[in-house]
């Protein structure tokens, strides 16, 4: 035998939580929230609409993310030669789940410099320009951070 736990039952316009506190069910939309939510309740839900003989089983996986930090750029490795700075930059954010990365530049003439899709980027730009800022974007489907390079980090020391 299988063994279900019921949240919530509605029936006949009378609904019954059974974990007041925990879920609030919304009889005018048929709406159930989960309050403080946490990672435990990331696993698959289940509700069921009977009309007669018959009953819809229908099944909804919940995923819990958890938000995504304020990133950090790390330079990984730097070059000066022939007047120009080559930086190989990693960004990265401590916290958050499935989280991906993107760089663009601030100003739409540079954005050729600094565009990529991962936490990586390989940026070469003159030693002395002082237009260039290259923004990394850490992003899940719950929040997104940024955080700035500006060329001024890179120098001939």
């Amino acid at each position: 035998p299988q063994k279900k736990q019921v949240l919530v039952k509605y029936s006949r316009g009378n609904s019954t939580n059974y974990y007041p506190g925990q879920m609030c069910f919304q009889r005018s939309d048929f709406s159930l929230e989960i309050l403080n939510t946490s990672r435990q309740d990331g696993q698959l839900y289940e509700y069921s609409v009977s009309t007669g003989p018959e009953e819809e089983v229908h099944q909804i996986q919940l995923k819990v993310y958890e938000p995504v930090s304020d990133p950090s750029i790390q330079i990984l490795s730097q070059e000066v030669a022939n007047g120009s700075c080559t930086v190989t930059l990693n960004c990265t954010a401590e916290q958050g789940d499935d989280v991906s990365y993107s760089w663009a530049s601030q100003a739409s003439r540079t954005s050729g410099l600094c565009s990529g899709n991962s936490s990586f980027l390989h940026l070469s730009y003159p030693l002395r320009s002082t237009s260039i800022s290259c923004v990394c974007t850490a992003t899940n489907p719950v929040s997104s951070r940024a955080v700035t390079f500006n060329p001024s980090e890179c120098s001939s020391e």
